[in-house]
């Protein structure tokens, strides 16, 4: 088999002598014409909600993902520019908002790696960052308590739109609607006490209406006034196969049952070995966002059993807060994170380390990364040379009817476990 691994694979040979199960999203194909299928969602949005239907709009914010989400921009936004052009708002007054969250704002130099770079030239851009609190506006609280900081550049607006894609995620059930805004263009404070909730047995992947985090972010948005939201759904590929426009709500309304549809896979019984992917770049960029291909090949592990996570790394941990968190010297042992993340509260790059020692200290983790091997062990996790020595050593000693799982395309998969169906 051939394994995502940055921008390029890995071979994987697999022992002739045993049964290995794939559990990855569904041979779906893409759309025949994507730009067909745009043009159509912005022409039919779902929800009470029309992009003509808004009068005398003299400022658009377009909130769009950073480097680290696989978003098609360069296939999205002409059609939606197009429909605002049409309304008669010129390009000066339409502003790209970066949705960074509290990862790094992005570099000028780096915005025509998530714009096409005619669009870099031709309409303003703005980086979000969530530490600086000159850029943040005050919207009060939700009802659970987390304080609605949102980026100043978006709020002023007259119009507000947010791009972005829909797929599986895993403690907000689901990415998309108005996540990028809620979360993307919110300070580290509203983050901080939003991602506190993940920890709540609610907070899982696949679950929507009852998710305590994810419907705090749908409280922010409500806040915000998010008007307008264009969602693209890709398949394993990354090949657009649906977009839907309209409503935030009823844009995740619509497109969650589609999205089951594409990720979500049926197992029978845990696995003993699951070699898991986090489907290559960007979703393997660092271990940041990495670790979720860990938490979802966890789901279908025994105890004690092994997964090994493919993930290149090429920009580290992508966490700096994370990653100096866990170089503390008391950092020796999943206990000591465990007690150390109790007495300190919740912190946003602590709370990685944390989901990180909750998957780690019920499996056995073997790691294949571009990383430093030092850096990787004072991570806590076990450092390999090889996808196949990885394997080696993840079957010494177990029994011939081992059960062995691929996940090539982890970060969007939704095991789902025939007891939790």
């Amino acid at each position: 088999m051939k394994i995502p691994y940055g921008k390029t694979y890995l071979d994987l040979e697999l022992p002739s002598d045993r049964l290995v199960d794939v559990i990855a999203p569904h041979d779906t194909p893409p759309a025949k014409n994507p730009v067909e299928v745009i043009e159509s969602a912005l022409k039919n949005p779902v929800g009470d909600v029309r992009l003509a239907d808004f009068k005398d709009v003299q400022s658009v914010a377009i909130a769009i993902n950073d480097k680290t989400r696989p978003v098609p921009h360069a296939e999205l936004l002409p059609p939606l520019l197009a429909q605002l052009h049409q309304m008669e708002i010129p390009k000066s007054a339409i502003t790209f908002v970066i949705a960074n969250g509290t990862h790094p704002p992005m570099p000028p130099e780096e915005y025509d790696w998530v714009l096409p770079a005619e669009l870099v030239a031709e309409y303003p851009v703005v980086s979000h960052d969530a530490y600086d609190e000159s850029q943040q506006q005050d919207l009060g609280k939700t009802p659970h308590g987390t304080p609605i900081l949102i980026n100043k550049a978006y709020m002023q607006a007259d119009l507000r739109i947010v791009v972005g894609n829909i797929e599986p995620h895993q403690f907000m059930g689901f990415s998309g609607g108005v996540k990028s805004v809620a979360v993307g263009l919110a300070s580290h404070k509203t983050i901080n006490h939003n991602h506190a909730l993940m920890t709540h047995p609610d907070s899982r992947l696949g679950h929507y209406d009852h998710n305590p985090a994810r419907q705090d972010v749908e409280a922010i948005g409500n806040r915000i006034r998010v008007d307008f939201a264009l969602n693209v759904l890709l398949n394993g590929q990354k090949k657009i196969v649906d977009v839907v426009a309209g409503d935030p709500v009823a844009v995740m309304q619509k497109a969650i049952p589609k999205v089951r549809d594409i990720f979500q896979v049926p197992v029978k019984a845990p696995y003993d070995v699951v070699i898991s992917s986090a489907g290559g770049h960007p979703k393997d960029i660092n271990i940041y966002q990495a670790q979720k291909a860990l938490a979802h090949a966890r789901l279908i592990t025994k105890d004690g059993g092994t997964i090994i996570l493919v993930t290149a790394c090429p920009e580290g941990t992508g966490s700096e807060k994370y990653e100096n968190w866990m170089l503390d010297p008391s950092m020796t042992s999943y206990h000591a994170v465990f007690e150390r993340f109790e007495r300190e509260g919740f912190k946003v790059g602590a709370h990685k380390a944390y989901q990180i020692a909750r998957d780690a200290a019920q499996v056995r983790v073997l790691m294949l990364s571009e990383m430093d091997a030092e850096l990787v062990q004072k991570l806590l996790l076990e450092p390999v040379a090889s996808l196949n020595a990885a394997l080696k050593i993840a079957l010494t000693d177990v029994l011939a009817d081992v059960r062995i799982a691929v996940m090539p395309a982890a970060n969007a998969t939704i095991p789902l476990l025939a007891q939790d169906a």
